[in-house]
């Protein structure tokens, strides 16, 4: 297998973008990824194209790639498209490196976007139902709409059995909502990016208890974009590559997909979570990142709480996570988050990232969860980068 590096990374500007499309905010995110690597649009041998909910909420069910790119450069490259749930970008990053690690093609694009608001407001609400089981939760009904995010119902239960457990205090999961958004004050493509006050976070509207607004994941629209290729290559064409240390997924099956990722990447590369310099975690609800501080290693189960109280995962502490502002501030285009979170670690590794930089980054750990199933998610996918 071969060693695969990443050669370009770009990002449109998340937010609400209403009409916008998933053709624009593609080829927002391509152009940059292409403008950064040294390469042409005829060096990408295979375009995999990751998007959860477009089907629903711009009634574009299929051949989500071959439409984005229909009048571009790229309308000759092979297309895979790729549905994951939260994780459809991330899956579209790990088919990219697979591809390229196994020799199939030398060079690949991975792309993520979401286009969420609709001027339906209930459309990307009723599209979210099905990241879970839907003989389960059961089909809306004929003129029924849906006012939030079934997820975050299944977050409120999370949320609450994390207090009850642990001792942690609703007021953890303010600090988290603060951190985040802090950090996206600093990263110009962030949805939210006014800060904000704990105070202010609990006093906010109550979406499902525990949880209040700014505690949730927005709905987003955004693409990023990610090319990669062998690592003898793109040394010879840069000297910004990013190496791909491992990129795993795992199923929820056992209940705990983001620890048996997270452990299968630092068995196959080596590296201890405490040789990390920073993370991207899946925060789609704030309760999510103090849970995965003990996933991923940082601490033990249910200590989650005093690295956030002590200040130990904000920038300029020993882990910083979610330097781009997380999904809670950069914003969550469930499509677009994988290749998202891969673009804040290619930025802060290649010592780009302006004000949140994370000072000599060297290694970064991103999370991308997908889905619901059985208390946690249906899968996570965990990769780990290496500046060259």
């Amino acid at each position: 297998m071969r060693q695969v590096a990443i050669v370009g990374a770009g990002m449109s500007q998340f937010g609400k973008q209403i009409g916008r499309g998933l053709r624009s905010l593609s080829l927002d995110a391509v152009d940059g990824a292409m403008a950064s690597s040294g390469l042409q649009f005829d060096d990408i041998q295979r375009v995999y194209f990751g998007n959860g909910i477009a089907g629903t909420v711009v009634q574009q069910d299929m051949i989500k790639a071959q439409v984005v790119f229909r009048h571009h450069p790229l309308a000759h490259a092979p297309m895979i498209n790729v549905e994951n749930a939260c994780a459809s970008g991330g899956s579209a990053f790990l088919l990219a490196v697979e591809a390229v690690a196994s020799g199939c093609v030398d060079v690949a694009l991975a792309v993520g976007t979401e286009q969420m608001h609709h001027v339906d407001k209930t459309r990307a609400f009723n599209a979210l139902r099905g990241s879970a089981d839907i003989d389960e939760i059961g089909e809306v009904e004929p003129g029924s709409t849906s006012a939030n995010s079934i997820l975050m119902d299944f977050y409120a239960g999370v949320a609450q059995s994390y207090l009850d457990k642990y001792g942690a205090s609703v007021e953890d999961f303010a600090r988290v909502a603060v951190k985040n958004r802090e950090h996206a004050s600093h990263n110009p493509l962030a949805y939210l990016r006014t800060p904000q006050t704990i105070a202010e976070v609990l006093e906010a509207r109550v979406i499902v208890s525990p949880l209040t607004l700014p505690m949730c994941s927005p709905v987003t629209d955004g693409s990023s974009a990610i090319i990669v290729c062998s690592l003898e290559k793109a040394t010879a064409i840069s000297d910004t590559a990013i190496l791909v240390r491992a990129c795993m997924n795992a199923s929820g099956a056992a209940g705990r997909p983001v620890a048996t990722a997270a452990q299968q990447v630092y068995a196959y590369s080596g590296v201890s979570p405490h040789d990390i310099d920073l993370f991207e975690l899946h925060d789609a609800a704030a309760p999510a990142e103090l849970i995965q501080y003990h996933e991923v290693g940082l601490c033990e189960v249910g200590d989650g709480s005093q690295l956030i109280r002590d200040g130990v995962t904000k920038l300029g502490g020993k882990f910083p996570v979610n330097t781009s502002g997380g999904l809670l501030s950069r914003g969550h285009p469930l499509g677009a988050t994988g290749c998202a979170q891969i673009y804040e670690l290619v930025q802060q590794l290649r010592g780009v990232a302006g004000a949140r930089q994370v000072e000599g980054a060297r290694l970064g750990l991103a999370i991308n969860g997908g889905g619901w199933l059985d208390g946690s998610y249906a899968l996570a996918i965990a990769t780990l980068l290496e500046r060259v």
